[in-house]
């Protein structure tokens, strides 16, 4: 590495004052952007012209809204059904969807990035699976190390499935642990891992797996912060590559499950604080490196490394290196395509997904078309968000701009900045802007100040921190 990376000290008070709705910018116009006034064949000509865009790069997103049982905090799109007839009439009409987007890509472009996620995309069946990873071998042509990833949750996972999932491609996956307390699991209607997580990521290394994540929820009733620690000491003790700790948003105006959370208690601004609190200091203290605003990765991992080189990246599947990014071309319900030029996103009702794409081979339900002043605050904001660091002359260059011009479509204003300076966030020198390394909890509301359409409504955005 380059530095070494800086141990963030978590200042209360400020974390406190910063704690305001804003977007989370996976995206950039953010999602709440998107709009009907968007056709097929804007669709497709947008997938046609993507192939001489950059990234270059193909990462393919496979979107399952399928549950067992449907957790109260979920926030994803999903529905709890066990029905396999249901099953195989959705995996029909993604494998059509898949033919029909491959159809106008480029071929000669690589597949970088493939990854699942839900719902519980481990709780269809696996043969299920590898009709759709054989069609995706079958018809793209892959990188020579592909990163392929899965979103499982432990509650559905045999070891003798992970042995499937090796042998049908995958090296990384990502757990959905969300709180080693069964008390809180059974409060928040989740169900706890059916094996021994340690014997999970045993044979997951068994099988060569490249990575093993762990996803933790903090935020969530019943959660203290004796009862938190414990979690975090067992992720520590298993020791996986990567570790997500999410912010519980609680948004029952989008999710009407939430609100039954609020009759058990949901912890405050202060209490949830010290959630994040024990769960930083444990894990640093423990060696890993945090990465953005809520994952952390191990010294050696790929996304340390790209931190240190500021060449890290994101997307609406999570962090990523510059090198396994790739435009993201989305099949399923609800599922976003997430090119240079747009982002379209499908139907989000399962039953209309299926009868569009039997009907017309589409489902494109909405999305947004960026012009090129957007892809340069969008390339701002992702350089805020994941590498605290924006030279705006090489911004400038990427678009045939020098500095100034590219200030000026952010809205660069340093009054809007005073706050972060004063409070000693972040530096700036000529046309760079540096953000301390301990102050990473407050990238989100730097990242708003070189938004100029953002207007703030309540009940539009979570909390930022």
């Amino acid at each position: 590495m380059e530095k070494e990376l800086g141990i963030m000290h978590i200042n209360k008070d400020l974390i406190l004052k910063y704690n305001q709705p804003g977007p989370r910018y996976t995206s950039y116009p953010p999602a709440n952007y998107f709009h009907t006034d968007i056709s097929v064949e804007d669709y497709k000509n947008a997938i046609i012209k993507s192939n001489n865009d950059y990234p270059q790069g193909i990462s393919l997103y496979v979107h399952i809204p399928f549950c067992p049982v449907l957790c109260h905090f979920c926030g994803c799109n999903t529905s709890g059904s066990k029905n396999l007839d249901l099953f195989r009439s959705y995996i029909d009409a993604v494998k059509k969807e898949i033919n029909n987007v491959a159809d106008l890509l480029d071929h000669n472009r690589k597949v970088l990035q493939i990854h699942w996620g839900g719902g519980t995309p481990n709780s269809i069946p696996l043969d299920m699976v590898k009709e759709i990873m054989d069609l995706f071998m079958d018809r793209f042509e892959l990188d020579a190390h592909p990163e392929i990833a899965m979103e499982c949750s432990p509650a559905y996972l045999e070891l003798e499935h992970i042995d499937q999932l090796a042998a049908q491609g995958f090296n990384r996956l990502s757990l959905g642990i969300q709180d080693f307390n069964n008390d809180v699991l059974r409060i928040v209607n989740r169900l706890p891992s059916k094996l021994p997580v340690e014997a999970l990521v045993k044979r997951m290394k068994e099988n060569g797996f490249e990575g093993v994540n762990f996803d933790l929820i903090y935020g969530l009733p019943g959660q203290t912060v004796e009862s938190f620690r414990k979690s975090i000491e067992k992720v520590i003790e298993i020791s996986p590559d990567r570790l997500a700790t999410f912010s519980y948003a609680h948004v029952p105006w989008v999710k009407k499950a939430q609100s039954v959370l609020e009759k058990t208690g949901i912890p405050n601004a202060e209490e949830k604080l010290a959630l994040m609190e024990t769960a930083y200091a444990l894990l640093t203290e423990n060696g890993y490196i945090p990465i953005g605003i809520d994952h952390y990765a191990k010294p050696e991992d790929k996304l340390s490394k790209a931190l240190v080189n500021k060449k890290l990246h994101r997307n609406f599947q999570g962090y990523c290196t510059r090198e396994t990014t790739g435009q993201v071309y989305g099949f399923g319900s609800s599922s976003i395509a997430q090119l240079d030029n747009g982002y379209f996103q499908n139907t989000k009702s399962i039953k209309d997904y299926i009868v569009s794409i039997n009907k017309n081979g589409w489902a494109v339900e909405r999305g947004y078309q960026v012009n090129k002043n957007e892809k340069v605050i969008r390339t701002v904001i992702n350089e805020v968000m994941c590498n605290l660091f924006v030279d705006f002359h090489k911004v400038g260059l990427m678009y045939g701009m020098d500095a100034d011009e590219v200030k000026q479509i952010v809205a660069y204003n340093t009054n809007k900045l005073s706050p972060f300076l004063a409070d000693n966030l972040l530096e700036i020198n000529k046309e760079q802007l540096k953000i301390n390394d301990d102050s990473s909890f407050v990238v989100r509301n730097i990242a708003m100040t070189f938004d100029p359409q953002l207007n703030i409504i309540e009940n539009r955005y979570s909390k930022t921190i």
